[in-house]
C-alpha cells in the first residue's frame, strides 16, 4: 500500500512534533510510505503561514499529492475541504512525527475531531 501523509509541524523532519493547528503551522512534513516503510520524508514551509485563507492549505496539501493529513487539531470547515479533495483527516497529540506515524501505521489513530475554537 502506498501512502503520502502530510503532517502539520512546527519544525522540520521526523523528529519534529505534530503542530497543534494545521493551518497555522510553520511547516508540513510529507512522508511517503510503501508497505509500511518510509520511502521519503520532505519538509515544506507552509506558504500560508503569514496569510491564512480558508481552503488554501487543503488545496496546497492536495497539490502535494497527500492522501492523509495529520494535525493536532483542525476546524470543521477544513475537515470538509479535505473531504472534498479526497484526503483523510486525522487528529493526534502533539508528539514526535515519527511516533505518530508509527501509531497511524499500526491502526491506532483514526478520525478527526474539530477543535472547539472553530465550532
Amino acid at each position: 500500500m502506498k501512502l503520502r501523509i502530510a503532517f502539520a509541524s512546527d519544525g522540520e523532519g521526523l523528529e519534529s512534533r505534530v503542530a497543534h493547528h494545521f493551518g497555522r503551522c510553520r511547516y508540513f512534513v510529507f512522508v511517503s510510505v510503501e508497505d509500511e516503510k518510509i520511502k521519503e520524508a520532505e519538509t515544506r514551509k507552509n506558504p500560508f503561514f503569514e496569510n491564512h485563507e480558508p481552503g488554501a492549505v487543503p488545496e496546497f496539501i492536495a497539490d502535494m499529492k497527500a492522501n492523509v493529513i495529520i494535525a493536532g487539531s483542525m476546524g470543521p470547515s477544513a475537515i470538509d475541504w479535505f473531504r472534498e479533495f479526497g484526503i483523510k483527516t486525522i487528529t493526534a497529540k502533539p508528539e514526535k512525527i515519527k511516533n505518530v506515524l508509527n501509531d497511524y501505521l499500526r491502526g491506532s489513530l483514526s478520525g478527526a475531531e474539530s477543535c472547539s475554537e472553530h465550532v
